[in-house]
C-alpha cells in the first residue's frame, strides 16, 4: 500500500546497517495476491545480504523495519505497507516457533522464485537440494510481470 516503490527502498536502507550489508536486490516485479485475491497487486523484489547476525536477530531487524514503515498485522494475506521475509540463510535448515528456515512457502510461490532466480537461479535449496530455476519451473499459475528493470 502507498507508495510501494519508495517503502521498498526505505526496507531496504532500514535493513541495512551494522552486520547487514546489501549486495545485491533483483528488478522490480508487479504481482498476483495469493490467499486473498481482492486487493491491488503487490511490487516484490529479492535482496541478497551478507550477515553476521543471527538469525532470530535478523528476524528482529526485519520487523523493526517493518514497523518502522507502518506494517500492521490485520488481515492475514492482506493488504500492507511492506512485508519482509527472510527466504534463505546460507545452507541452514532452522524450525523454531518464531522462525522457519528456509522460509516454509518460498517454494510455492511465482513472486519470490521470479525474483530469487533473476538473481541466482542455480542456487539450491538446503531442504531438497533442487534449484531455484528447477522449482520455478514446476510452478502453475500466479501472474508475475517484470515492473522496473534496474542498470546493473
Amino acid at each position: 500500500m502507498g507508495d510501494r516503490e519508495g517503502l521498498l527502498r526505505q526496507a531496504l536502507d532500514l535493513l541495512a546497517g551494522p552486520g547487514l550489508r546489501l549486495l545485491r536486490i533483483s528488478n522490480l516485479y508487479e504481482t498476483e495476491p495469493v490467499g486473498l485475491a481482492r486487493q491491488p497487486w503487490f511490487l516484490n523484489l529479492v535482496a541478497e545480504f551478507e550477515t553476521d547476525l543471527p538469525p532470530l536477530e535478523l528476524l528482529q531487524r526485519a520487523q523493526q523495519a517493518e514497523l518502522a514503515l507502518g506494517r500492521t498485522r490485520t488481515i492475514p494475506n492482506g493488504p500492507r505497507t511492506v512485508d519482509i521475509d527472510i527466504l534463505l540463510y546460507g545452507p541452514l535448515v532452522l524450525e523454531t516457533e518464531a522462525l522457519t528456515i528456509p522460509h516454509p512457502r518460498y517454494h510455492e510461490r511465482r513472486f519470490v522464485l521470479a525474483p530469487l532466480a533473476e538473481l541466482n537461479p542455480q542456487l539450491h535449496d538446503p531442504r531438497t537440494g533442487t534449484t531455484v530455476k528447477e522449482l520455478l519451473h514446476g510452478l502453475q499459475g500466479q501472474a508475475v510481470t517484470l515492473r522496473l528493470e534496474r542498470n546493473p
